[in-house]
């Protein structure tokens, strides 16, 4: 039987660090997942292709910037998985609980990234090694 949870949260998205959008965005096509409209996030210095599943989205993510935060992550680990995203219902009320728990982010504000959806990133020192992005929304 599956315990309870206090609060409702879901996989919303696995973002992927790639070197080149559009070779990314050819292969996948390939697989018959296209991607909805390119967004750049300014304050990310990052472009985004979002790729819809039939749970979640893939996200791919191309460096706007070599100083990028995605950009020194291909520079130290070359392409691939960057983060695991979850939806929770509440951003606020759970970067409170987790400040409390003494959970380091990234940035303690939330963030506004593609489509408009609010976020925050938890530090990978708080997660076993993971950056994790919590986004908001219902799960």
């Amino acid at each position: 039987m599956p315990l309870p949870r206090e609060i409702p949260v879901g996989f919303d998205h696995l973002g992927v660090a790639v070197p080149d959008i559009d070779a990314a965005c050819r292969l996948y096509a390939a697989l018959g997942l296209v991607a909805g409209e390119r967004e750049v996030i300014a304050h990310e210095q990052v472009t985004v292709a979002m790729l819809p599943l039939a749970h979640g989205r893939l996200e791919l993510l191309e460096p706007t910037s070599a100083e990028s935060p995605v950009g020194r992550f291909l520079a130290k680990r070359g392409a691939g998985i960057h983060h695991v995203a979850l939806r929770v219902a509440d951003l606020a009320a759970t970067v409170e609980r987790l400040q409390a728990a003494g959970v380091r982010l990234v940035h303690a504000t939330i963030q506004i990234g593609t489509g408009g959806h609010r976020y925050v990133f938890v530090h990978p020192s708080s997660n076993g090694g993971v950056l994790l992005e919590l986004v908001e929304g219902e799960p």
